[in-house]
């Protein structure tokens, strides 16, 4: 296994990959910067090559230029050859979206924490203490006192949402409730 090292870059000499099949969205990016400010700059931005190309970290850099900072630890990726560099930035942004939240420990770890001062919005939920906790808890498990129904939120980044206008346009809201139910039927 490689020993990795932190070194210390300034964000201007990091270079985005033309390539990067990530997008940040300003929000994104706020929501980052408000984690550096809180709790610091915790997750190194893995860089390779002499011109110190960014494998993974594209919204910290951005987070990092827009904040001033002049130093951000990064780790160095140079033991990946390009194939495997290109490779591991395809897993490793993948590897966020395949994960899935356990709601009853988010909610003993929320329950734990004295959040009253806290915006939800700064750890990405935009939803009071209250209405976290009644999302995440699990009424239909209860069928006698359950709803006949429930609301599943999705979130689309801008440039989708004219293919799902084209797919309700053709599907219907049916259409996209059977398909969402394919999914789930095959997880």
């Amino acid at each position: 296994m490689n020993k990795l090292e932190i070194v210390y870059l300034n964000p201007c000499d990091l270079t985005p990959y033309e390539n990067n099949t990530r997008k940040h969205a300003p929000s994104d990016i706020e929501g980052i910067k408000k984690s550096i400010l809180a709790d610091g700059f915790n997750d190194p931005i893995g860089v390779w090559g002499d011109n110190n190309l960014i494998v993974e970290g594209h919204g910290r850099q951005i987070a990092a230029l827009e904040l001033g900072l002049t130093e951000v630890p990064c780790i160095r990726l140079d033991h990946l050859t390009e194939e495997q560099r290109k490779e591991y930035a395809i897993r490793h942004n993948r590897s966020a979206e395949l994960s899935a939240w356990d709601f009853s420990k988010l909610e003993e770890e929320l329950a734990s924490l004295d959040i009253s001062g806290i915006d939800m919005s700064d750890l990405a939920f935009d939803l009071s203490q209250e209405d976290l906790f009644d999302s995440m808890s699990d009424s239909l498990v209860d069928r006698a006192e359950a709803p006949e129904t429930f609301t599943v939120s999705f979130e689309f980044q801008i440039e989708e949402k004219g293919k799902m206008d084209e797919y309700l346009k053709q599907n219907g809201k049916q259409g996209l409730v059977n398909a969402i139910l394919e999914v789930v039927d095959n997880a």
